[in-house]
């Protein structure tokens, strides 16, 4: 199984590097796991509703030319599915029983995802109504993708 995390923008803060290292390294015993960061874009503090939308158009391009076609996309997003911990094992155990092998999160960048992004996406997930940096979102992601390993190898750690 392969697991990309694609991503809008670099990431600088080395806890976070380092605790996104620790659950890479775990990760290996179950699953391929790629990143993938795209440039985002630079933008003043304040834009118009339309400069936003050219924003996310230009990160969605970047973002699209990195997912392939049979993939299965799951976007980030604040008002996608809130999954348990469990039902996200559940959700991941069923689509790799139906043949499919590469699971790829889009995570947007600072003014969230296209519509051209949703729109590709097989699901979109949500981690709670609260907003998170998206630097601090993947290291939130590569652990629950751990966990969700663990819990569909009936492996002790989530609990």
């Amino acid at each position: 199984m392969k697991i990309k995390i694609v991503t809008v923008g670099k990431l600088k803060e080395k806890y976070l590097v380092a605790g996104i290292a620790e659950y890479a390294k775990r990760l290996g015993a179950y699953a391929k796991l790629e990143f993938v960061e795209v440039a985002d874009e630079k933008c003043p503090e304040v834009l118009s509703e339309r400069e936003m939308a050219l924003v996310k158009e230009r990160e969605a391009a970047r973002i699209l030319a990195k997912i392939g076609d049979g993939e299965f996309v799951f976007a980030l997003a604040i008002d996608g599915v809130m999954h348990s911990s469990e039902s996200f094992a559940a959700k991941i155990d069923t689509e790799a029983t139906r043949g499919k092998s590469t699971f790829t999160f889009v995570i947007g960048g600072s003014l969230g995802l296209d519509d051209s992004v949703l729109a590709r996406a097989n699901e979109k997930i949500s981690f709670g109504k609260l907003t998170y940096p998206h630097q601090l979102m993947k290291l939130i992601l590569v652990e629950q993708i751990y966990r969700t390993f663990r819990i569909n190898r009936g492996e002790p750690y989530h609990k």
